[in-house]
């Protein structure tokens, strides 16, 4: 079977991609450091675990324009939470580009500036390892120095149609 020329869009405008893309379901990453004594973080849903295991990388991209990248990236450590379905709200808090993006939050971090929010799904502690331009986006790579898992109680929150999903695994009889 081959796809029909008239099932295939080729609308490539920004607006025809997002919508596109939508239909892909993505989880969601907060990633948080310390920076100067102040916590800074960006909400990632092009998060990527398992990129390689040796060494241990995973990968987000970030838009260029993107002013609170290059304030994280400075941390050093980053710390990357795995939202879980119950951090919808602090999902958009953190992302908001108004207010105080942390004001509220039950936060835990390491000595090294790592910033986790509570109840996350996982917790992983990075650093940047590579950084490559690819069109109107950095994709970034980064380097695993330690994690934690919470025991399958935090499932994790998905971003798919533009909005917030959960998974849901069937009840055993």
């Amino acid at each position: 079977m081959t796809a029909s020329e008239s099932q295939l869009s080729r609308d490539l405008s920004t607006d025809a991609l997002r919508g596109a893309f939508a239909q892909h379901p993505s989880g969601l990453a907060a990633l948080c450091t310390i920076v100067d004594g102040q916590p800074e973080g960006i909400v990632a849903s092009s998060f990527t675990v398992g990129v390689s295991l040796d060494p241990p990388l995973v990968m987000f991209a970030v838009q260029k324009t993107s002013r609170t990248w290059p304030k994280v990236k400075r941390g050093g450590r980053i710390g990357v939470s795995i939202l879980a379905e119950a951090h919808q709200s602090v999902c958009r808090q953190i992302a908001s580009r108004d207010g105080d993006r942390f004001a509220g939050l039950r936060l835990d971090s390491t000595d090294a500036g790592a910033l986790f929010l509570q109840d996350a799904a996982l917790w992983l502690e990075t650093s940047v390892e590579n950084e490559v331009e690819a069109g109107d986006h950095y994709v970034v790579l980064l380097r695993v120095h330690a994690h934690a898992t919470h025991g399958g109680a935090n499932d994790p929150l998905v971003f798919h149609n533009s909005t917030f999903a959960t998974l849901s695994a069937p009840e055993l009889v």
